[in-house]
């Protein structure tokens, strides 16, 4: 997926349909001078709806758009007609897709079902014709209810990527190359920090007639839950991820528990609930080591959670880790 083309944030201005007014008016014909009010009710404003689009993987669509306004109901007319109704608008996005109010921040609706449509902005109610206040005691009423208006707000819409498995580590942690060992992804892959800028996703086949997708998320750094680096834009995809996979790389500088504990720890102060989320640690690039070295870092790993030391470029463990992996999606 190229890094121009993946757009995850849009921020557009959205307006749904005013009703159209009720009808004040009296029937007339030939040799009928004062019949009753026949003044019908005025049409529905359109709504603005979201609709998933499996096929798509990106908010590239909306990238340029700034304004999607729905139509206005028609005016109600005598002879108890009522007005057209507006047109409603569907916008299709991603699945993943989170609609959030601008200003408040609060989250409108979600879009995560191949067969979700929703209403992001209902349109606004007819007015109703002077027809419809006629009673006993009140036979010619002269008023008709206006429209209701619709409703306008700028909304964000973010893409959280949907995927069975995240991969959680830092820049150079060995992301990228797993996700190439293990599925048919060509994600990027080089020697430098941030090398992967947008998520990558993949299929895994864990055994015939077993797979599942993984993503290689951007890196996340120390302050990352701050905004540092690509902060929120990384962390936003991981709470969509049913299982976490991190990656602590063998030849780290840092101890193999202090690593883990920071990415623990950004993830923690972003969102505390995906330390709910089932979890599986990866010591990559352990060709770089030998058997007794491998014993001695086992030691020093978190004592309460499942580890398996791996190297995408030899091949060891990856078939035992897509087995992990597998079990703890279906648990």
């Amino acid at each position: 997926m190229a890094e121009q083309n993946f757009v995850d944030y849009v921020k557009i201005h959205f307006r749904s349909g005013k009703g159209g007014a009720g009808s004040v008016h009296f029937h007339r014909a030939a040799g009928i001078t004062k019949g009753g009010p026949d003044g019908g009710d005025g049409g529905h404003g359109g709504s603005v709806i979201l609709k998933a689009d499996p096929h798509e993987w990106t908010l590239l669509g909306l990238k340029y758009t700034k304004h999607i306004f729905a139509k206005d109901g028609g005016s109600g007319s005598g002879g108890l007609k009522t007005g057209s109704d507006g047109g409603s608008i569907v916008v299709k996005v991603p699945l993943g897709t989170v609609a959030k109010d601008a200003e408040t921040g609060e989250v409108l609706l979600e879009i995560t079902e191949r067969d979700d449509e929703k209403i992001l902005l209902p349109g606004g109610r007819g007015g109703k014709g002077n027809n419809f206040f006629k009673n006993a005691t009140h036979q010619t009423p002269r008023y008709a209810q206006p429209g209701e208006d619709g409703i306008e707000k700028w909304i964000v819409l973010e893409l959280k990527v949907l995927a069975d498995v995240g991969l959680v580590g830092f820049p150079n942690a060995g992301k990228s190359t797993l996700l190439g060992a293990v599925s048919a992804a060509k994600p990027k892959i080089g020697d430098y920090p941030f090398t992967t800028l947008v998520p990558q996703l993949g299929i895994v086949e864990a055994r015939p007639g077993r797979s599942f997708i993984m993503a290689d998320i951007p890196g996340i750094i120390e302050g990352a839950h701050e905004g540092r680096g690509i902060g929120h834009r990384f962390l936003r995809h991981i709470e969509r991820n049913s299982v976490l996979l991190f990656l602590v790389p063998s030849d780290t500088n840092r101890s193999l528990q202090q690593e883990f504990d920071i990415l623990l720890n950004e993830l923690r102060e972003f969102n505390p609930d995906l330390l709910d989320k089932p979890r599986l640690l990866a010591i990559t690039k352990a060709d770089l080591i030998d058997d007794d070295l491998e014993k001695m870092l086992r030691e020093t790993l978190p004592a309460d959670m499942p580890a398996i030391f791996i190297s995408a470029v030899t091949g060891k463990n990856i078939q035992r880790l897509k087995d992990m992996l597998w079990d703890m999606l279906n648990r």
